[in-house]
C-alpha cells in the first residue's frame, strides 16, 4: 500500500488504545481518525468513523466490541479486536502469526482479526509446537503459573496500584482468578489444540509492565521424550524465521545468575522463550511485555501484515 491508511481506534482512552496511538505518532503512512470525546459512546458517530476507516482497532469491553462489529458495514474495513469477544470464533483470524504459515495467511487476508490475550499469547506460543509436533498429547494436564505487572489490571486496578496510599497487600504478588474461570482460558485451550483447560495460575505484582508465563513439563509424560536442550532446539526450529518470538540459547539463564525477571522485556514488542530444567522436569518460559507482544504491539503487527508491509514497521523489535 502506498496510500495513507485511515485508522480509527474505538476505545482510544484505554491502556491498549493509548499504546496503539503512541506507536502511530512517528508513522507518516497512518492517518488516525479521532472522535469527539462527547460522542465516544454515540453509535452513529462510531459507525461513521468505523466505516470511514481502512482499519478499526476495538479496544473495548466485550459487549462494546460486539456492538462495534454490528456497526461495521463497509466491506473493506478491517476490524482488529483487542477484546476477548471474538478470539475463539472460527471466522476470525487469531492474531498470533508466528504459529504457522496458515495463521499468517489468515491474518493477511482476513477482514476480522482477534488480538490474543497477553497470558494466552505466552502459553500458546509454547504449547502449540509441543502439541502439534506430537511431543505432548492434547490431553496433557497443563499447569500454567504466570506473573504480570499491574498495567493489565485496567484503569481501576492501575489506579489502586498507583495511589499515594495503597493497601498493604498491593505491595506483594497476588494470585487471582482462583475459580479457574479466567477469560483467557477458552482461547488457551482452543488455539493450543487441547482437549481440556489448563490449570492457570495468574499472579499480579507491584510493577508496571512485563510478564513471564511458564509451562512445566514432566519428561516421562511426553509422547516423544526429549531432553531440555532438544526441546529448546525444537522451538528454535519452529520459530527460526520469526523476529517476534526469539528462542534464547540453552543455558542463557546463567547470564542472570539463574534468575528470570518478568519485566526485562518492558517496552519491546517481541517475546523470548527460554527452556530450563533437567532430564526429568522441563520448564519452558515466555517473557514479554504484556502491553507489547501481549496487546498493542501484537495488534499493530497484525495490521502491518494485513497491509502487506514489514510486520515490524513502527514496532520495537
Amino acid at each position: 500500500m502506498n496510500k495513507t491508511v485511515k485508522v480509527f481506534i474505538d476505545g482510544s482512552e484505554g491502556t491498549t488504545g493509548l499504546r496503539i496511538n503512541e506507536r502511530f505518532v512517528s508513522r507518516d503512512d497512518i492517518e488516525v481518525l479521532t472522535i469527539d470525546p462527547a460522542l465516544r459512546k454515540d453509535p452513529d458517530e462510531r459507525a461513521r468513523l468505523i466505516n470511514s476507516s481502512d482499519y478499526t482497532f476495538l479496544c473495548l469491553p466485550d459487549a462494546a466490541s460486539i456492538e462495534a462489529v454490528s456497526l461495521a458495514d463497509n466491506p473493506d474495513t478491517v476490524l482488529i479486536d483487542a477484546s476477548t469477544a471474538h478470539r475463539t470464533k472460527p471466522d476470525w483470524a487469531y492474531g498470533l502469526p508466528e504459529l504457522s504459515p496458515e495463521h499468517f495467511e489468515k491474518i493477511r487476508t482476513s477482514k476480522r482479526i482477534a488480538v490474543p490475550g497477553c497470558y494466552a499469547s505466552g502459553f500458546i506460543m509454547m504449547a502449540y509446537p509441543l502439541v502439534t509436533g506430537g511431543i505432548l498429547d492434547p490431553g496433557y494436564p497443563f499447569t500454567v503459573p504466570a506473573l504480570s505487572g499491574y498495567s493489565g489490571a485496567g484503569k481501576k486496578g492501575i489506579a489502586q496500584y498507583e495511589a499515594e496510599e495503597k493497601a498493604e497487600d498491593l505491595f506483594a504478588p497476588r494470585l487471582y482468578a482462583l475459580s479457574q474461570m479466567h477469560k483467557h482460558l477458552p482461547e488457551m485451550k482452543c488455539h493450543a489444540g487441547l482437549t481440556k483447560d489448563p490449570v492457570f495460575i495468574p499472579i499480579v505484582d507491584d510493577y508496571y509492565c512485563g510478564m513471564i508465563v511458564n509451562l512445566p513439563v514432566h519428561a516421562d509424560m511426553m509422547k516423544k521424550r526429549m531432553a531440555p536442550k532438544e526441546v529448546r532446539d525444537m522451538y528454535a526450529g519452529h520459530y527460526k524465521d520469526s523476529a517476534f518470538i526469539r528462542v534464547l540459547p540453552y543455558g542463557a539463564e546463567s547470564e542472570t545468575g539463574g534468575f528470570l525477571s518478568a519485566n526485562t522485556m518492558a517496552g519491546k514488542d517481541y517475546a523470548n522463550i527460554l527452556v530450563t530444567g533437567n532430564d526429568d522436569r522441563i520448564l519452558v518460559s515466555a517473557i514479554f511485555d504484556n502491553l507489547g507482544k501481549g496487546a498493542s504491539g501484537a495488534a499493530i503487527e497484525c495490521m502491518n501484515i494485513s497491509m502487506g508491509i514489514d510486520p515490524a514497521t513502527g514496532l520495537n523489535v
